[in-house]
């Protein structure tokens, strides 16, 4: 090659002329530059099959009482519950999560156990309702049923027991899959609750019921709502049993330890604040990793779109896409039969 030749074409070694200063060779926004292609690049898709919707069954309620502070959001009448789950399953969301809010409350949340209590009186309509269209889950907790808030039973000196509270937990997961709950969602954080309820469900004869294990649950001031929807009567907080904020290796302890006591699921839980112990769980998990976009999350857009300073379908859908992002193979969102119809 001569020099004249060199000079014209491309560089003698073969490289690429460098670009002047004001001209850059890399230019991502090429992919950018239209929605037909920004779809086609995009990392990371909402489906509706990846939604989990939370839902809430009031005992002895005519109609449906909406839940001040999570506008959008109810207390299902028994009735009402059947119409939310056919069109949740028309959305095509991957489940439903039941929570019972019960008339009569007491100490160690009997009603939680009762076959005709009204989370196993929810569980076997809405297994009913959405035949095989989506997985009918439950939470296994007591605050729901006790009339102190805790997420189980108390000793003398009014410490949470967290073996006595085991028992209750292989009595409760045992009457839910008699109900015909389809996945169990253990959220009550106490030692071992996997490998008891999972005893439990093998010695009863329901070894084919999964477990969700809310294996890094944290003590977060974002549940203020939910505590009114499930009408708790917790005085003081849970934070002896729910991880501590600050904690990031104590979350992945906790998940390993789901994951050797065989659940078969794992929750991160909130999901906004603990995106980072959600990508830890997401990259290390040998099972499925979900994540529990809870009700203060959903209170703030919620707020904040109702005072015009936020575009409210742009923030919704950015905020489960982030907690997709993050690793979450499934996300628990109130917002999830609304996103599915938009996203389909």
């Amino acid at each position: 090659m001569n020099s004249a030749h060199a000079s014209e074409g491309a560089h003698p070694l073969g490289h690429p002329r460098p670009a002047p200063a004001d001209r850059p060779v890399v230019r991502p926004r090429r992919l950018r530059a239209t929605a037909a292609m920004r779809r086609l690049v995009a990392e990371t898709r909402l489906h509706p099959a990846d939604l989990v919707l939370p839902m809430f069954v009031r005992e002895g309620a005519s109609e449906p009482v909406p839940i001040s502070s999570m506008p959008g959001v109810v207390q299902h009448t028994t009735e009402s519950l059947k119409q939310a789950v056919t069109d949740a399953a028309t959305a095509g969301i991957g489940g439903i999560m039941l929570f019972g809010v019960p008339e009569h409350k007491d100490a160690t949340g009997s009603g939680a156990t009762d076959p005709d209590g009204i989370l196993n009186v929810a569980t076997r309509i809405a297994v009913a309702e959405a035949g095989s269209a989506l997985v009918v889950q439950t939470d296994l907790c007591l605050d729901e049923f006790t009339d102190h808030g805790h997420c189980g039973v108390l000793d003398s000196d009014g410490a949470v027991d967290n073996d006595a509270t085991l028992e209750r937990y292989r009595q409760m997961g045992v009457a839910q899959a008699e109900a015909g709950s389809q996945l169990l969602g253990l959220s009550g954080m106490m030692d071992g609750q996997v490998a008891a309820v999972r005893d439990a469900l093998d010695g009863a004869g329901h070894a084919g019921v999964p477990l969700l294990g809310y294996a890094a649950k944290y003590a977060s001031a974002f549940y203020g709502p939910f505590r009114e929807a499930v009408q708790s009567s917790l005085e003081g907080d849970r934070r002896t049993y729910q991880l501590d904020p600050a904690n990031r290796r104590e979350g992945a302890l906790e998940i390993d330890l789901d994951v050797a006591e065989s659940a078969d699921i794992v929750m991160v839980k909130p999901a906004m604040s603990y995106l980072d112990v959600l990508a830890d769980a997401a990259a290390s998990s040998p099972v499925p990793v979900w994540a529990y976009q809870v009700s203060g999350e959903y209170a703030m857009i919620e707020a904040a779109a109702a005072n015009g300073w936020i575009d409210r379908r742009r923030a919704i859908e950015e905020s489960v896409l982030g907690i997709r992002r993050a690793g979450a193979d499934a996300v628990l969102t109130y917002w999830a039969t609304e996103l599915a119809g938009w996203i389909r």
